[in-house]
């Protein structure tokens, strides 16, 4: 499990998501109000045991939307046993799998903050996205005490609604991004925009409603696909790391287009999704790059 949650300490600040001396810690919203949580984990990948604490939260609904969460953010929906038998028939997966035995893509609960997230790292590096990201969630965020520690919830649609493009701009957004994110959160805030109903449609529909929405194209829609939904069947081959790692993997270092990289994961079929996060994350064990939304 510690390398599924590494993520959210590997390019930076999360204050939404907090990682620190093996506990993860985030605030869910039950009827309006923020219940901070606790993750804890003991076990190897295969008797993993979690642990889950909500301090001073008596609300039985509020333990199952944070149950709800951590499925979502350790990727326990996800079928690594299936992933690793078709992976056998891959020489690169294959090696790949026992030196990461157990990873989990993690999966952002909650569409909206994984929206901004991907506009935060539109065309610029993890690192970066991260930075401005935190800068985001500290602006605007509520922050919620849990365990003697502070996390920040992420801003809700009302509030990034009602920001200023100046205020965003002062955090080093760009013109459009604040554009985009204030756009986006408008279009929620006002119902006009229906992200969780989008969990039910097939991948086609929220592609086409993703990318009707100023700022927000197929390298957005395919990563909110994988990363949100966790449909197995989506390769973001348009994003700069993804076409690294097949290149580094597969093309003795030369960068691959687009359109190779989605005929290779084409034949992994609904294990595309998985297939592409062990890549990456394989490539960082061989100290070179990887991107991916945040």
């Amino acid at each position: 499990m510690s390398r599924t949650l590494a993520r959210f300490h590997l390019w930076g600040e999360d204050p939404a998501n907090r990682l620190a001396d093996g506990v993860f810690r985030r605030a869910v919203r039950v009827q309006g109000r923020w219940h901070g949580y606790e993750l804890r984990w003991a076990g190897g990948p295969d008797d993993a045991r979690l642990t889950l604490r909500l301090p001073g939260a008596r609300s039985a609904r509020a333990m199952d939307a944070a149950l709800a969460e951590v499925r979502q953010i350790c990727g326990l929906e996800l079928d690594l046993p299936a992933f690793y038998q078709a992976a056998r028939r891959e020489p690169v997966l294959g090696a790949l799998v026992p030196r990461l035995y157990g990873l989990r893509p993690t999966l952002m609960p909650q569409p909206l903050e994984m929206l901004v997230g991907a506009v935060c790292a539109q065309q610029v590096n993890l690192r970066f996205a991260f930075t401005v990201r935190a800068r985001l969630v500290r602006g605007f965020g509520t922050p919620v005490a849990v365990g003697g520690h502070t996390v920040y919830a992420f801003p809700d649609a009302e509030r990034l609604a009602r920001a200023q493009a100046r205020q965003l701009r002062a955090m080093q957004f760009t013109v459009r991004k604040a554009e985009y994110i204030i756009g986006l959160a408008r279009q929620v805030a006002s119902g006009a925009l229906d992200l969780d109903a989008l969990r039910g449609r097939p991948n086609d529909e929220v592609m086409r409603t993703l990318t009707a929405i100023r700022g927000f194209g197929r390298w957005t829609a395919e990563w909110f696909l994988a990363r949100s939904l966790g449909r197995g069947d989506v390769c973001p081959a348009g994003d700069l790391g993804v076409r690294k790692a097949f290149g580094h993997f597969f093309g003795r270092g030369r960068l691959p287009s687009e359109a190779s990289v989605r005929r290779r994961a084409a034949a992994w079929g609904s294990h595309q999704n998985l297939a592409v996060h062990y890549l990456l994350a394989g490539q960082r064990l061989e100290g070179a790059t990887a991107g991916g939304a945040t």
